[in-house]
C-alpha cells in the first residue's frame, strides 16, 4: 500500500466530473487500498478517487466509531463505486463539514437526512440501502467530489470567501514556519 497526495483547492483537478468504474481489476484494488491508507493517515473519514488525482466514480467512508470510551476506534471501512443517491422526504439536517481538501476549515451545510444508495462494492457486487445519519451525510459530501463540488459551494459567497481568505493565511503561515 502507498500514501496518495490528496489534492487541495484550488486544484482545477478537484472541479472535474468523474466518470463510472468499468473495470473490476488489480489496479482497482490496490487504488481502493491505498485510498483508505491516506484517509486514515490523514487523518478523515472520507475520500473521493478524485481527491488523489483519479477521476472515477469511486469513494471510500470509514465512521471509525470507538468502541468504548477512550479505545480504539473500531474500523468499518465503506467502498461505494459508481454510487448513485436520491434523498428521502423533505427533512435537511445541518451539520458541520470539513474536508481534507479544504485543510482545516469547516462549514455548515444543510444536506437530506435520509438518502437511497445504489452502488457497487469492491468486488462489483450490487447493493441498494436507505441510509440516514452521519453516513448518510459523509456519502452525500464524498458523493459531491464526483461532481466537481466541494463542500464550500454550499456556503454563501460571503462565508466562502472568508473561509478562502483564512486557507490562504494559513497556508502562508506553514509555508513560513517550514523554512
Amino acid at each position: 500500500m502507498a500514501l496518495l497526495p490528496i489534492l487541495e483547492v484550488p486544484d482545477p483537478r478537484l472541479r472535474e466530473k468523474s466518470t463510472p468504474v468499468e473495470v473490476f481489476d488489480d489496479n482497482l484494488q490496490r487504488l481502493i487500498d491505498d485510498m483508505f491508507e491516506t484517509m486514515y493517515k490523514a487523518p478523515g473519514i472520507g475520500l473521493a478517487a478524485i481527491q488523489v488525482g483519479v477521476a472515477k466514480r469511486l469513494l471510500v467512508i470509514d465512521l471509525q466509531q470507538p468502541e468504548e470510551e477512550g479505545g480504539e476506534a473500531k474500523r468499518n471501512p465503506l467502498v461505494f463505486i459508481n454510487p448513485e443517491l436520491t434523498p428521502e422526504g423533505e427533512e435537511k439536517r445541518l451539520y458541520t463539514e470539513g474536508c481534507l481538501s479544504v485543510p482545516d476549515q469547516y462549514g455548515e451545510v444543510r444536506r437530506p437526512t435520509t438518502i437511497h444508495a445504489k452502488w457497487l462494492d469492491r468486488d462489483g457486487k450490487a447493493h441498494g440501502e436507505r441510509i440516514d445519519g452521519m453516513l448518510a451525510t459523509c456519502l452525500q459530501h464524498e458523493m459531491d467530489h464526483l461532481e466537481g463540488i466541494l463542500f464550500i459551494d454550499h456556503l454563501s459567497r460571503l462565508k466562502r470567501g472568508m473561509l478562502m481568505k483564512k486557507l490562504v493565511k494559513e497556508r502562508k503561515l506553514r509555508e513560513e514556519s517550514s523554512y
